[in-house]
């Protein structure tokens, strides 16, 4: 578990399945991210981050804020998506709740999941992915002192899907 000023960042629990799926289900979270979840969809992403877990010691978090324990997003880190110019690495990650948008959320995670990182991998750079037109995303990745990379087409969206176009960042180990 990972407490920062208003956060609480820990492993998912049964009860997060409805808030988190809430977020991954409105159109609003999902315009840069990707479809839109299902119930089954949403339940197997908190699989597939608690497998890798497993598999890597990485995986996002449930996000809570600490005064009173409401879900608000998913942040963390994982392994690099296979097939993409960052296989192999470590990226952070994140998604808030629309309403929980703007308020600085969103970086405070994102600044305890990359401190998280370096303390407990030997990673020498942390990187970060979105879609082109996810400003907001592109936004904070700046505002953590990450460079970008550089852009490729990521191959889990089709051709004419405007999500394809994706941008890559990083931020060194100090």
């Amino acid at each position: 578990m990972i407490e920062t000023a208003r956060l609480v960042l820990r492993r998912p629990v049964a009860a997060d399945l409805a808030p988190l799926h809430a977020m991954w289900s409105d159109p609003r979270v999902m315009a840069d991210l990707g479809p839109l979840k299902t119930r089954e969809q949403s339940a197997a992403t908190i699989a597939r981050h608690e497998g890798y877990r497993q598999s890597h010691g990485l995986g996002f978090w449930t996000v809570a804020l600490r005064e009173d324990g409401t879900v608000i997003g998913f942040c963390g880190l994982k392994p690099g998506a296979e097939n993409t110019p960052i296989a192999g690495e470590v990226e952070v990650g994140w998604m808030l709740a629309a309403a929980h948008w703007r308020q600085g959320f969103a970086r405070e995670a994102a600044e305890a999941s990359l401190a998280w990182g370096w303390a407990n991998s030997a990673a020498p750079r942390i990187v970060a992915i979105t879609a082109a037109q996810n400003a907001a995303s592109r936004a904070l990745m700046e505002r953590l002192g990450m460079v970008r990379l550089g852009g490729f087409d990521h191959p889990n969206f089709a051709v004419d899907d405007p999500l394809r176009e994706t941008v890559s960042y990083a931020i060194d180990r100090a």
